[in-house]
């Protein structure tokens, strides 16, 4: 293996998902400028996700829907005018 390729700045970091409020600590070199509160009383790094393995439909065994920036939405609304379009001509 190669030497000197890998990170040596790992520190304790708390992920949290924002689907479910589901947190977790780890070693991570991530950058983040938001802290939070652990239940050790410490302050950590956070990290904010969209999904993770505890809201993720593979491992839920769940359908849920997460649609954080409207593209469901907008799809709807250009299918909604398509349809329009073509009563207007028929």
């Amino acid at each position: 293996m190669r030497k000197d390729i890998h990170p040596k700045d790992y520190r304790l970091v708390v992920f949290k998902d924002i689907s479910n409020d589901f947190s977790f600590l780890t070693l991570s070199t991530v950058n983040t400028k938001e802290t939070v509160k652990w239940e050790d009383g410490n302050e950590y790094p956070l990290v904010k996700l969209e999904i993770s393995n505890t809201s993720h439909p593979f491992y839920t065994g769940k359908i849920k829907l997460v649609d954080t920036t409207g593209r469901v939405d907008k799809f709807r609304q250009k299918m909604e005018k398509s349809a329009q379009m073509k009563s207007k001509t028929v």
